[in-house]
């Protein structure tokens, strides 16, 4: 959708202006312009080789992009999102990025290949220029690769090969305009901070935020194969000490090696400091089952919060002890089911219809439905009284027994755990394959209202159960 692709551009530049604020690319820029302006003639031809090279720039970040999604491909990206081995790769990637950025070790490209592609940028035309954007990108890679690699990990665990193109787009965008802004207007350089060991400091920021966002990943792995590793209290308390630790260093009470003596921070390092422990603070009432809603597309649902003191019972219909309660459950004190068999023949017995939620363990905008607007009395009033419900996990790994195995009229594959049936139904059935899906037939499986996916508009939401159980009244069916 356009509003997804604008999301995903805005977060990618902002993610490529991060990437210039760190020693291998701040101090590249005043260089690189000043190469520009002496190997030119006249102004208007360093303004326009600095062009060549920002466009240069973008069209190797957003060919990249491009090639990850092709090469990968969006229809196996669901399956390989929730494997437990790619999310523990990239768990320790994202960990080996933060201990890079702490200064324990660098990652580095070999020298050969920096020194064949920097001899081609001296070739000078059009070429050369393209080169010189390769050297810069190869040569600030121990900085860039690990936000670069955020961003195309990002692209495959969720993305098509538009928002991978987009992605990387938008990283390179940011990346590339200061070149080209300081080339045609030399003189902003006299206005730019010198570089210092305030770039380093940044660098061991986002080591500390790499740090966060990897337990994300372990996570997705823990919940798919309900391992039971990484509770909600668990990430809750891991997020407080890795922020209170950053909140630390930003105050200069904790130093790193690479770090340089100062008895003095500034305003702005103060500032972020505190945003920073109002946040740890804010973070503290989630031990005890404080919603953070505003969080809850990062931490795993309260159904996996041990110590809850404010344990919801919401209620709901249900005939019969559902299957596979014993490794899931509905948010909120729900009450439901997760077979779409069982929650039909419950549906026919009580006469009510059938509120199919099309979910998964690692869905960001699951779990923010859930938290924002399921919460909502009014939605919890009508889930729980007047529905049957089913949650139809698409990621869950759970094997079942061979007789239970089919194979699908879709891609012909043999679907057989509890994830790969549940998402195959979702497509064959209603021919779409993206979480939060939220569909309502009665009691005959007949559709009552056209289906709604994510909205954070509680009262949308709430007019969308008011039409079905309308339409149920009526008998009126799509």
């Amino acid at each position: 959708q356009t509003g997804s692709l604008w999301s995903i551009l805005i977060t990618a530049f902002l993610a490529g202006l991060v990437a210039l604020l760190t020693p291998c690319v701040y101090p590249m820029i005043p260089i690189t312009v000043s190469i520009f302006l002496k190997q030119s003639k006249s102004r208007k031809e360093g303004v326009g080789k600095a062009l060549i090279y920002g466009l240069s720039i973008i069209v190797f970040f957003s060919l990249l992009g491009f090639l990850i999604s092709l090469i990968w491909g969006f229809t196996a990206l669901n399956e390989l999102s929730t494997h437990w081995l790619f999310n523990l790769i990239i768990f320790s990637v994202f960990v080996l990025f933060a201990l890079s950025f702490f200064g324990l070790f660098e990652i580095t490209l070999p020298s050969g290949l920096v020194t064949k592609i920097d001899r081609q940028a001296d070739r000078g035309g059009l070429i050369g220029i393209f080169f010189m954007a390769i050297t810069l990108v190869l040569v600030s890679f121990s900085c860039t690769f690990p936000i670069v690699g955020t961003a195309l990990i990002n692209t495959l665990s969720g993305g098509s090969i538009i928002e991978g193109t987009t992605a990387m787009f938008g990283f390179s965008l940011a990346f590339a305009i200061p070149f080209t802004g300081f080339a045609i207007f030399p003189t902003w350089l006299k206005s730019m901070p010198e570089s210092g060991g305030w770039l380093n400091s940044v660098k061991v920021v986002l080591g500390f935020l790499e740090l966060a966002l990897a337990l994300k990943f372990l996570s997705v792995a823990d919940l798919a194969y309900h391992w039971g590793l990484l509770d909600r209290e668990v990430f809750i308390a891991l997020w407080i000490a890795i922020f209170g630790l950053l909140g630390l260093y930003l105050i200069g009470k904790l130093k790193l090696k690479s770090d340089t003596d100062s008895d003095k921070i500034s305003v702005a390092r103060l500032m972020l400091a505190v945003c920073t422990f109002s946040f740890v603070i804010a973070l503290i009432p989630g031990l005890w089952g404080a919603p953070l809603k505003s969080l809850s597309g990062f931490l795993p649902p309260m159904s996996t919060h041990n110590f809850n003191l404010l344990q919801e019972e919401a209620g709901g219909n249900t005939c019969e002890e559902p299957k596979y309660n014993d490794i899931l459950e509905w948010p909120h004190g729900l009450q439901g089911y997760f077979d779409y068999d069982q929650a039909v023949a419950c549906a026919k017995e009580q006469g009510k219809p059938i509120f199919i939620d099309f979910t998964g363990h690692g869905c960001v905008n699951c779990r923010e439905m859930e938290q924002r607007v399921w919460s909502d009395p009014a939605v919890l009033k009508r889930l729980s009284e007047n529905f049957v419900l089913v949650a139809l996990y698409v990621d869950d790994r759970t094997k079942l027994s061979e007789s239970e195995w089919y194979s699908s009229t879709y891609d012909g594959k043999t679907k057989k755990t509890i994830g790969q049936q549940n998402a195959d139904f979702q497509i064959t059935r209603f021919n779409n394959n993206a979480q939060p899906f939220y569909v309502i037939l009665n009691e005959d499986e007949k559709l009552l209202i056209p289906p709604k996916a994510y909205d954070l508009d509680i009262s949308a939401f709430v007019d969308f159960l008011d039409k079905a159980l309308e339409n149920h009244r009526k008998n009126a069916v799509l």
